[in-house]
């Protein structure tokens, strides 16, 4: 064992010399052993020449020394031991051969496989790293191209983006453009509605100003009209100037100087156009003054006249008693006794026929009343077709608004009340589907203010008479229209007076002469063909009247203003019943009348006269009944005994209850 590692490290000692590098043959040993025959003649050359192969390396001492020049070949050995010892390093050399031969080939071989494997191993090192650079070049340029995508992408992001912002700009101010056009067109045509609205309101405020205008010019010649009329009465009142103890002269200068002022009115009125609210308010106050002026004078000519007829009645009296002082005392009889009370006593302080003023008062409504049915006579009478349609249509806006008032709400009320007020006051209003207006005739005014007078003192007779809660609403309407426009006033009052003359009160008087139909209608009965109504039917007509006459002078219109008093307010009540207490009862009419009124009126007049009314009711009850119950039948006992108990129920309870149906607060705000 030994020896095989010194010829592994001949071997390698060979290996790293110089010879080592050299090429040789592996089958030199064969090569030699064919050419032994040879060498045996030639040993030298043999020697030599294997010497001389190149792949013949010594792979041991051993070996090493049969080769080594200290046993060179003596030319004097023997030949024998020459043989024998030829013979024996050629077999050491064989088998030593054969082994380093094997040793060479087994290490070539190992060398060869580690080359080999080692080429292997570097090839696929070398593949690996071919193929991880592979992979690698193919990664970066996977990498390369996504970020190549990537990079075009973002620049195609952002050029979007760029895009879509200025897009988004565009449409920023494309959109804010619209809106500042959508702005200025909005302000442009809210200033072209504005001014369209301007024009129009304009232009019907030009309109409603013409027909204002035109309205009160209308109004100034009816005015113009009416204080003509009014100064002819006054120049007619010459005839009567002998009576008078007042200047005539001064009423007629003044009737001239209001004439004049309207006509200077009118006059300048036409120079401007139209005339003013002012100048129609001056107009209007003017023949007020007129109006005024002439009832003056009416009032001196009554007086005037009644001073001569009792100054008549007196020398006519004065010559009857000489007279009667002649012929002798036989003549000196007692005249008839006007009244007899309860016993067969004189009634001395009782009186049948209504007082003088009363019935100066009384007679100048009615003269009021008929000149106002002169007034309008021409239009009444007219034939034209526009003129009877104007009269239709205006008596329909008069009569249709008092014909809706009954228990109705309060906020209904002030509708006809207002519309009542704007026809009286020349405004338009809508009846029947038309604008009608009392301008649209100049005597359309009288002609209103006649209709709507008959109708209210209409409601009193047929709807009071039979619902007698309506009496309030229909009365404080009545009020109200009363206190602005006051000849309203004085002609319900006539047509009162006129179908129910208990309420001045009077009582007429049958003349000689006298159709009895014409004298019952005197006394308020409607008599049609020659037939008188039913006496129930004439109570209930003249108590509907009355109860409106006491629920008006107690009523207010709420809306108006309280500072004015009122034009016929709850003195006329009281004096109506101290004059009727001042006359003789009549059978059956007294005491209805009585009731009604003190139903109606008597809280008011309890409240407002407190002692003085209980002194009146005490006096009824103790004078004046008895003269009612001695005139009264028994079938006409119904009456009075109701009278009888309402008043000593009130006296006895110390209070008068409200009347069923009075207005209160909570009627106005419903």
């Amino acid at each position: 064992m030994p020896s095989e590692g010194r010829c592994w490290e001949t071997l390698k000692a060979l290996r790293s010399s110089d010879k080592g590098r050299l090429c040789y043959y592996r089958d030199w040993l064969l090569r030699r052993e064919e050419n032994q025959p040879l060498s045996e003649t030639s040993p030298s050359s043999t020697s030599a020449s294997a010497l001389d192969q190149p792949s013949f390396v010594p792979k041991s001492p051993d070996a090493s020394s049969a080769f080594s020049p200290a046993s060179p070949a003596t030319p004097n050995g023997t030949k024998g031991k020459d043989e024998s010892q030829h013979t024996e390093s050629m077999v050491l050399q064989s088998s030593r051969g054969i082994k380093v031969e094997g040793c060479v080939r087994m290490y070539e071989l190992v060398h060869r496989m580690k080359g080999t494997e080692g080429l292997r191993l570097w090839q696929e090192e070398q593949e690996r790293k071919v193929q991880a650079l592979s992979e690698m070049a193919s990664e970066q340029l996977k990498r390369f191209d996504e970020w190549k995508e990537l990079k075009q992408h973002k620049e195609f992001q952002d050029l979007r983006e760029v895009m879509e912002k200025s897009s988004r700009e565009a449409l920023g101010h494309q959109e804010k453009l619209k809106a500042e056009h959508r702005h200025r067109a909005k302000i442009l045509n809210l200033k072209l509605r504005e001014a369209e609205q301007q024009r129009v309101k304009q232009a019907e405020q030009e309109r409603l100003r013409k027909e204002e205008g035109q309205i009160r010019l209308r109004a100034l010649y009816a005015l113009q009209e009416e204080m003509l009329q009014l100064s002819q009465q006054l120049d007619a009142s010459e005839q009567h100037k002998a009576l008078l103890k007042v200047d005539l002269a001064a009423f007629q200068t003044r009737g001239n100087q209001l004439c004049s002022l309207i006509s200077g009115i009118i006059r300048a009125s036409s120079e401007s156009s139209y005339p003013t609210a002012e100048s129609q308010a001056e107009a209007e106050r003017a023949l007020r003054e007129m109006r005024d002026l002439l009832m003056n004078l009416g009032q001196e000519i009554t007086r005037a006249c009644e001073d001569k007829r009792r100054q008549d009645e007196e020398e006519a009296q004065v010559k009857l008693q000489e007279a009667q002082m002649q012929q002798g005392p036989e003549a000196h009889k007692e005249p008839p006794a006007p009244s007899q009370g309860p016993g067969g006593k004189q009634n001395e302080d009782l009186q049948v026929k209504v007082q003088d003023i009363t019935m100066q008062w009384y007679q100048q409504l009615q003269d009021a009343s008929m000149q106002c049915v002169l007034t309008f006579e021409g239009l009444t009478n007219s034939k034209d077709s526009q003129a009877k349609k104007i009269k239709m249509d205006l008596q329909k806006a008069a009569t249709i608004p008092v014909s809706q008032i009954s228990t109705i709400a309060g906020s209904k009320l002030k509708e006809i009340f207002d519309k009542i007020h704007s026809l009286l006051s020349g405004k338009p209003v809508q009846s029947g589907g038309r604008s009608v207006s009392v301008t649209l005739n100049p005597q359309g005014l009288d002609f209103v203010q006649y209709k709507l007078a008959e109708k209210f003192v209409k409601q009193g007779e047929e709807e009071v008479a039979s619902h007698h809660e309506a009496a309030f609403p229909i009365a404080v309407v009545a009020s109200g229209i009363w206190e602005l426009h006051p000849r309203v006033g004085d002609l319900i009052l006539a047509h009162l007076h006129k179908k129910c003359p208990y309420s001045v009160p009077f009582y007429p008087t049958f003349k000689e002469g006298m159709a009895l139909e014409d004298y019952q209608r005197m006394l308020g009965y409607q008599v049609k063909d020659s037939k008188v109504e039913q006496q129930d039917n004439f109570l209930k007509r003249m108590s509907g009247m009355i109860r409106l006459y006491a629920a008006i002078i107690q009523l207010r219109w709420p809306y108006g203003n309280r500072q004015e008093i009122h034009p016929h307010g709850l003195n006329h009540g009281w004096r109506w019943l101290a004059q009727i207490l001042n006359m003789e009862p009549l059978s059956d009419v007294t005491a209805t009348l009585l009731f009604d009124f003190l139903e109606v009126c008597g809280n008011a007049l309890m409240k407002q006269y407190q002692v003085q009314f209980w002194k009146m009711l005490i006096l009824i009850k103790e004078d004046y009944f008895p003269r009612i119950e001695a005139i009264t039948s028994s079938g006409q006992m119904g009456s009075f005994i109701r009278l009888k108990q309402f008043l000593e129920k009130c006296l006895q309870h110390k209070d008068i209850p409200v009347p069923k149906g009075f207005l209160t607060s909570s009627f106005w705000r419903s």
